[in-house]
């Protein structure tokens, strides 16, 4: 097939591709796995045509546009996190900390004190036995949700939504910007702008790894230019919105060297003080932080490495030791990404960023939880570099939604395996290549 024929023939399939996102928008809920499988992966073969074909990029950044914008009215199908978004905006609006208490001590108070606090509501939340764990930044969002449709659901999605259709178009644009000051290909933004796990999970499902990855690249951005104090500022934002970024610090650190970073550290907690200022007292650390331990000792899902584990600890003591593998792993990830930071020479943001996606591979890798969103930020920072197993795992995450099926939500084994046995081969091969075009490197 020819070039134009090809480049044609791409369009065809986003044109095709926008209707599919439509059907998995607004009539695919998370509990028809069938159908939601099928639409997803002829959503990625379509993904994966387009990207490897000559494709004008603006072209393609438009079409990645489009298919957000046809999400914009739709209720998430594959996620129910945004009950607990709208219920702390709505705990904002009315000028109520939404740390400091659970969501049933509003339900025990019998008659509506909160506009808007509904047992219904309460009735559709996936954690009501945890304090809220979102940061000051996302909960800025949320509380802007409420004031600006304090008496509609489909409105509160709508806001959010918005705001986060912005930070990603910001995203791609960054990402533009960045690929061209490192030297790499434009047609590699779209690796990130059409994949569509990014598209469904953030846009689609409301997750704030969007607003997150905004701020992380224009912190990034901002390295370009040294500009220290800017860049700690904007990863005081990051996380403001996830607490994700704190485990790329010692990366920075190692990029910046002592004087540098402590510019950077101060623009960060200044950001963060002045985020978390309205809402922060000893109490709500307490309750951040139990929700917090919690979730490192109680949450499961999608794992890889931890079930290995988890069915060793079963086999030798008889039940789940969660509560012990889960903060063992978690101090494993610590040690490896110092361990990094000691003995890598990060010189340019171009290998910062290689190296920050090595620690996020391994946080991920090493994780109790790995919902498929976390897989976003992944991808993008894949997207600055050659490797292309995050692009990979973005596809084959959607085998995890087969735990819904059913109402006790159980995870399917052998899907779980076909997923992380892909992905780790094709990471083993695309470590040999690497070490093996460093040998040829060497010998020039």
């Amino acid at each position: 097939m020819s070039g134009n024929r090809k480049t044609s023939a791409g369009y065809a399939v986003l044109a095709v591709s926008g209707l599919l996102y439509a059907a998995l928008a607004y009539a695919t809920p998370r509990e028809n796995f069938t159908q939601l499988l099928l639409l997803f992966t002829s959503c990625f073969a379509g993904y994966v045509y387009v990207v490897n074909v000559r494709f004008n990029v603006w072209h393609g950044i438009a079409a990645a546009i489009v298919f957000r914008l046809l999400l914009l009215v739709s209720i998430p199908k594959l996620s129910d996190d945004y009950f607990r978004f709208i219920w702390d905006g709505r705990l904002l609006a009315a000028g109520i900390n939404p740390y400091l208490h659970l969501p049933g001590y509003f339900v025990q108070q019998g008659a509506t004190i909160v506009t808007g606090i509904t047992e219904s509501l309460y009735l559709q939340l996936n954690s009501p036995n945890y304090y809220s764990v979102y940061p000051p930044v996302s909960q800025a969002v949320y509380w802007l949700a409420a004031i600006v449709a304090s008496d509609s659901m489909l409105g509160s999605v709508v806001v959010m939504r918005v705001v986060l259709l912005l930070a990603e178009i910001v995203n791609i644009l960054l990402l533009l910007r960045m690929l061209r000051k490192m030297g790499l290909p434009d047609n590699h933004v779209l690796l990130y702008a059409l994949n569509p796990l990014v598209i469904l999970e953030l846009t689609g499902n409301l997750h704030f790894e969007a607003l997150m990855l905004t701020f992380i690249l224009l912190g990034l951005y901002q390295l370009f230019y040294h500009r220290w104090f800017w860049a700690g500022g904007a990863f005081g934002m990051a996380i403001g919105v996830k607490l994700l970024p704190l485990l790329f610090l010692p990366l920075v650190w190692r990029k910046l060297g002592h004087m540098r970073f402590f510019y950077f550290v101060a623009a960060l907690g200044l950001t963060l003080l002045i985020c978390a200022l309205p809402l922060i007292n000893s109490e709500v650390i307490s309750h951040f932080w139990s929700s917090l331990d919690l979730y490192f000792r109680k949450f499961e899902f999608n794992a890889s490495i931890y079930y290995l584990l988890r069915w060793l600890g079963i086999e030798l003591t008889g039940y789940n030791q969660i509560a012990v593998i889960g903060p063992m792993l978690s101090a494993v990830t610590f040690v490896a990404v110092c361990w990094l930071a000691l003995v890598k020479s990060l010189g340019s943001v171009k290998r910062l960023i290689g190296y920050m996606a090595v620690c996020l591979s391994i946080y991920l890798l090493l994780a109790t939880t790995v919902h498929p969103w976390y897989i976003t930020t992944l991808v993008a920072l894949t997207a600055m570099s050659h490797a292309r197993f995050a692009m990979l795992w973005s596809g084959m995450a959607i085998l995890s939604y087969a735990a819904y099926r059913t109402a006790t939500y159980s995870e399917d084994t052998a899907l779980l395996i076909l997923e992380y046995t892909l992905v780790l081969l094709w990471l083993l091969v695309e470590l040999y290549l690497y070490r093996r075009r460093r040998q040829h490197a060497n010998l020039k």
